[in-house]
Formats: structure tokens, sequence, C-alpha cells
């Protein structure tokens, strides 16, 4: 009796070499100079037994081609070495297709290889609560069918193994027990669909476009977009970031919204800074406050307790201006000396740096701590409510007030001491990030309108900040209590990424009108977690607009990282890009209307487009035609890590450089090879790898980049354990002498740092 193989839909059936033979021939199709499928045939070593299935085949026929994009070889003088062909990849990529094709097939009952009816998955998905009913009441049964139409199955072969078993992981829509019902190009349709469902009679035309751009890799959307868009709650949002006042309905509120935020995949920033120190008073009882570091880990409990939808724990960074008395205690949160039960290791601590700050460190000169709240009843302002402007140094001079007050009982300290102690903490855990407040908030084109206090997780969002305030509770006849709430600004971000690793030069310009389209269009159709995101996302609709694969685009460019031409390319790229950008929100507000906090901002004034030395022909004409027609958004562009993301569109994460040229990586006891992108002799020596680099040339390169970034860049820093503290030092002071707005992680070669999924764009 001949040997039975179980099919997929529980059958058996006797075995047929044959076709195990068609299926790698077909995964090989096209790459047959660099992968023999006769070689991946052998080296499988499939030894058929009976009653083997299908899906154990096509697993080992993956891991096989998986195993065979970083292999050793004699290079013919006795020495084993490495040698790489990262067509392979997508060999794997395709046979894990495949399955997925497969699994697709039984669950929804077709019979054809590879994509089955798009209108029927829509009324399945709609039906098990899977999918948003909007599908189906806002596109008729013929949209539906053109749409479904339209779907380009050869696109999944774009996807390398890494990102396609990311995606199908991850975002992919599945059953109940995570059968598989949605395939690749479905997802990336029914996001084009769910973002184009306000475009009126033109829905279908800019769904079609959408999917385009994200189904040709050409761009990637944020993890909250990627997962939740044409789900029946679909929170699209990335980032929110809230203030904390100094009173515990205020810090309890903030921790509820984190929750929720949570809940739904957003990571929260939080602005810890008005918060009394430890040993402050309270009601006129001296030494009764403990200080910031119990709340701290009040919001540490709630990321480990609250998970992003569960995939991960939740996120946030907590933000603590470098005055408040309790600095010393909150930098050390995540480091493994003191007193643990004043640690919080799940959480990011952040340190927003005034410019006087900076000024005494360069000067070797002493600083002093204080405590908010004896500030503000001693001396009537709150200190942090103030910033160095250009012709206003009021941060300053309300500092030196207070240093100057005999009532105040500050603490002296070496500035450089300071620093010492971020060093130490950044060196150990890759924290605290770095907020270059005055900077920040200079640079601020609403500062007509607030604040900016603090940044998100992922340090690229920089928006003005506000303080939710506790109203009054009405009690009604029916024993119904109405509490009404003053709310501030809590900043909410969307976000997307252009893939510079994918698009030529001349696709730039609709690339980026068509993204701005599509961010605008998050806010209006969102799901907030919270009422108080909704009302400052209204208020400013702000985006944030980034990008990856910037170092894919330079070995595209033959740039080297440390070179004059780099510095001078990303000054041009970013300097088109933001034009693209404001031109494109401004022509959405001719269509659509202008943020409603336009009026007074410096994009009204021109102040904006003056800063930036914006004089050529073309930003003139676009500063009068933004004063006249206003712009949609009122912040635009925010540079994201993209670390998943990026994965799943083959390309290098933001604006990071490779951490290596080729490697093998562990997760969960498999080994998955990775290369850089388009890793061959030609680019070989093209790619730096990040640790190799000198950072002066990475924050030269930021600093071109951040004068056309209205907002931020996550930009790491790397380092090596034989770096000196002076040279670790000296990157800090540069990057703020270049007008870098903030740091996010040091990455230090011995440790291995978490990435926030909720802004992996």
């Amino acid at each position: 009796m001949g040997i039975m193989i179980k099919k997929r839909d529980g059958h058996y059936e006797p075995l047929s070499v044959e076709k195990t033979k068609k299926m790698i021939a077909f995964a090989c199709l096209g790459l047959e100079e660099t992968c023999d499928p006769i070689e991946l045939e052998m080296d499988s070593k499939l030894q058929f037994v009976d009653g083997m299935s299908t899906k154990e085949i096509q697993k080992i026929l993956v891991q096989t081609a998986i195993e065979k994009v970083i292999q050793k070889t004699d290079d013919g003088f006795g020495n084993m070495v490495n040698r790489m062909n990262q067509d392979w990849q997508f060999v794997a990529a395709r046979l894990f297709l495949f399955d997925l094709y497969k699994e697709a097939a039984i669950n929804r009952k077709y019979k054809a290889f590879g994509y089955g009816n798009f209108t029927a998955l829509v009324q399945t998905l709609v039906e098990n609560g899977r999918y948003a009913d909007f599908f189906l009441t806002e596109y008729s049964p013929e949209e539906l069918e053109e749409l479904g139409d339209y779907i380009k199955p050869k696109r999944d072969y774009l996807f390398n193994y890494e990102g396609i078993k990311l995606l199908a992981d991850r975002y992919l829509v599945k059953g109940y027990d995570k059968e598989i019902y949605e395939l690749p190009q479905e997802r990336f349709m029914a996001i084009a669909m769910h973002l184009a469902l306000i475009e009126g009679d033109r829905k279908v035309e800019f769904a079609k476009k959408f999917y385009d751009l994200m189904s040709q890799l050409k761009m990637t959307t944020a993890t909250p977009t990627l997962a939740n868009a044409g789900t029946p709650f679909h929170q699209l949002s990335s980032c929110f970031i809230s203030g904390v006042d100094d009173n515990l309905w205020s810090i309890y509120d903030v921790n509820c919204k984190f929750s929720q935020v949570s809940k739904h995949g957003g990571a929260l920033g939080i602005y810890l800074g008005k918060v009394r120190a430890l040993n402050s008073d309270i009601r006129g009882y001296k030494n009764s406050s403990g200080g910031v570091i119990p709340w701290v880990r009040l919001y540490n409990d709630t990321a480990v307790a609250v998970d992003q939808l569960g995939k991960r724990k939740g996120g946030a960074t907590v933000t603590l201006d470098i005055w408040h008395k309790d600095f010393y205690e909150f930098v050390e949160l995540r480091t493994n000396n003191g007193d643990d039960r004043r640690k919080a290791h799940d959480i990011f601590p952040a340190i927003s740096i005034p410019d006087i700050f900076m000024e005494r460190l360069l000067a070797r000169e002493h600083f002093t701590l204080f405590d908010p709240h004896e500030v503000e009843r001693v001396m009537g302002f709150a200190l942090e409510d103030f910033y160095d402007s250009d012709d206003k140094k009021e941060f300053t001079k309300h500092y030196l007030m207070c240093e100057q007050s005999p009532d105040l009982h500050g603490i002296e300290v070496a500035a450089l001491d300071m620093m010492k102690k971020i060093m130490r903490s950044a060196v150990e855990t890759g924290t605290p990030f770095i907020f270059f407040r005055d900077t920040v908030n200079r640079m601020n084109p609403n500062k007509h309108a607030g604040m900016i206090y603090a940044s998100n997780l992922c340090h690229e969002i920089a928006q003005n900040v506000g303080f939710s305030k506790q109203g009054g509770e009405t009690i009604h006849p029916d024993g119904s209590i109405t509490t009404t709430t003053i709310t501030g600004d809590m900043v909410t971000c969307n976000l997307n990424s252009i893939n510079l690793g994918k698009i030529t030069d001349e696709e730039l310009e609709e690339n980026i009108r068509l993204q701005i389209r599509m961010l605008d269009n998050v806010i209006s159709i969102n799901q907030f977690p919270v009422s108080e995101a909704r009302v400052t996302s209204e208020k400013y609709r702000a985006i944030g607009l980034g990008t990856s694969g910037y170092h894919h685009y330079l070995v595209r460019h033959n740039l080297t990282w440390e070179s004059d031409a780099h510095i001078e390319a990303a000054d041009k790229l970013f300097e088109d890009i933001a034009y693209y950008a404001i031109k494109a929100s401004m022509e959405l507000a001719k269509e659509k209307g202008s943020y409603p906090a336009f009026e007074g901002s410096e994009w009204q004034t021109g102040k904006y487009f003056e800063r930036r030395g914006y004089t050529s022909p073309r930003w003139q004409q676009l500063k009068a035609d933004v004063a006249k027609y206003g712009m949609r958004n009122g912040y635009l562009m925010a540079i994201a890590p993209t670390g998943s993301t990026s994965n799943i569109a083959n390309t290098t994460a933001g604006i990071d450089p490779i951490f290596k040229k080729f490697f093998i990586e562990e997760k969960k006891g498999s080994f998955t090879p990775k290369t850089a992108p388009d890793l061959d002799n030609s680019t070989f020596w093209l790619y730096k790898e990040a640790h190799t680099i000198d950072q002066q040339w990475s924050i030269k390169a930021c600093a071109a980049r951040q004068r056309h970034i209205d907002q931020a860049q996550s930009f790491n820093l790397y380092i090596t354990p034989q770096m000196k503290a002076k040279e670790i030092l000296d990157l800090y002071v540069e990057a703020y002498k270049q007008g870098v707005k903030t740091i996010y992680y040091i990455r230090n070669q011995s440790l291995e740092m978490d990435e926030c999924t909720s802004c992996s764009s």
C-alpha cells in the first residue's frame, strides 16, 4: 500500500511527488538563476511518511528555503565564510503564501487556488462581526464587485518571508479560532475602502488609488490603521499625549485615559512636570508628598495590565522637567540599582531640557532643582508654563527669579553631574529620552493656541498639550449624575510613511498628495478611545506623514552615510517632501476647509516659511496660497520608527541606518535570516552598520531633515561599550546645538531595546 498524505480539509489521498515538485518550481519561478528548485528539493530532505500532512510538507520547504538565505561555504582557501542569497527569502514567502491561499480556500469554501470572491468575503466577515457593516451599507454590490476585480494578487510576490509572515500573524482579519479568511491584498483593499469612505461619489476612485499605494509597498500605514481599519471598532490613531495636573483627579483621569488608549492599540505620552516633588507639602502639611515616583508606578502597572490589542504590553513614556526636584530618582527609573519599590521597568522616562540647562552644562556651572508646587505657591506662576522664544527668554527670566528668591528651597547641583546621571542611565537602559523643550516650542507653528510640554512614546510628535480639569457635578431628580470636564488639548496623531526605498523621485508628489488625504480622512472616520482626543483632533486635524526606507534610499542613490553628499541629499529630499506635504494640505483646505485653529498660526502669518528660509519662487507662491486658502492640517510631518511595518514593506526602518547587513534573528525558538534590502555585491559596501557609523554624521543628517519637519523625528544614537563618556556627552551637546528636537533611544551595542508597535507606521 502506498503512502497516504493528509490534506488540509482532513481527507487522505495517495502521495503525489509531482505536486510537490510543481509547487517548488512555481515558488522559484522567475528566480531560477539564483534559486534552483532542484536544489531546494534536494536540500529539504523530505522524508514522506504515511499520514504526513500537506501543512507539514509546506513547513519543511519554507524552513529549508529560509535557511538557504545565509549559508556557510568554503571560500576556496579552506575558510568557512557566510554567503548570502536574499532571493531565497522571496521563495520562502511564496511557499508561505501558498499555505495562506489553501487555508483561505478551505475556510471560505471556494475551489480556486489564490483569491476567492471579494464580495462574498465582505458579506461573511460583516456577518461574523469581523468587518464593520459600512462595507455593505455604503458600498453597492456593483462597487464591491468592481473593487474586488481591481485586486492584484501578483503583488503578494513583493513580500519577502519576514514581511508576509508578520502581516499574516498580526494584521490579517481572522476568525474566532484565528483561522485564515482575509488575504494580504484584501487587507489592503479593506483599509483603502475604509479610508475612502467619506469621499462621496469618488470613493471607489480613491479606494483604488489608496490600494495601489499600499499594495505596491510604496507607503506604510501605522499599526492601529493596519490592524483596525474596516473592523467594528476602528481606532486608527497611533499616538496620544496628555498632561497631568497636580491633583488626584487629574492623576487618575489620565490613568483611565491611558487604559482606554492602550486597550485599542495606542501608546501614550504623559507629562508629569506639574506634580509636586517628594516631601512637598499637602494641604499645608510639610513633608507629606510621595513625589512623582508612586504615580509613575501607577502608570507602569496600567501598561502591564492593559495591553495593546492582546499583542503587546501597553506603552507609555512619562516626561519630567530636568529642574524638578525628583530628577535623580526619576532618571534611574529603569536601572537595576537602588530600591526596586521605587522603580518602573515598563515605563519609558523622558527628560524635558530647557536652553538654560544646556548653557550651564557647556559652561560647567551649577543648576537649581525646584518643587513645581512650591514655585507656584510662593512665586505665583508655574515655571513649566514658559519657554524661551527667539526674542523673549521667558523661561530663563522666570527661572532666574526662582533662583534669586529666598523663599524657595531649591537644590543647587552641578549641571555636569546631572548630565552624567542621564548618560549612565542611557548607557544601561537606553533611556531617558530627551526633549529639548525650547527648541520644540520655538518651531511650533501653533504657539498662538498653546504650548508643547512633552512628546509621545517614540518622540516624533510635537503638538500643543493641555490639562483637563474637573468641572462640577449635577445630581438630577431621578438620581442620575452629570459630571462636566473642562478639556485641555489631548494630542492625537495619525501616522503614515512614504517608503523611500520603493518610490522614484517622480512619484513623490503624487504619493504625498494621496497620503495627506488618507491621513486627513482618518481624523474624520476615526473612533476615538477618549472624548478629549476627538476634541483636540478636530481642532488641529494633526497628522504625521513620515518616511521609512531612508538608508535604503541612500544606497539606491549610491550615497554613503558618512558624506557631505548624504547631508545635501537629505536637505533637498526633505525640503521637497515638506513642500509637497504643505501644498497638499493647502489644496485640501481649498476643498474641505482649514483646521479651526488656523487663524493666528504661523502658517497663516507666514512666519513658518520665514523661520526656515524658504525664499525661492515656489515657496513664496505656496506661502501666499496658504495665507489665502488656509491649511487643512495644523501639524503635518513626523518621522516615526516604523520598526515592524518597514519589515512588511521590505525596507529599512524609519530614518535609522541598518543594524547589520545580514544576520540570523531568533524569536520564540525559530531562526530567521535577515538581510538589508537589495543587498548584493553592488550595494554591500554602501550599507554601513549603525554601530560603526560616526554618530556626528547622523546628527548632521537629523538637523538637515529637521529644518523641514514641523514636528520631530524618532532619532536614535548608536553607541558602543568602547565609547568614552566625553564622546557620548559630545553627541548630546552637538544634537542640541544643531537644533535636533528630540532624542529617542541611546542604542548601546550590548543592549536590546523595545520598539513601540503603535508608532510603527
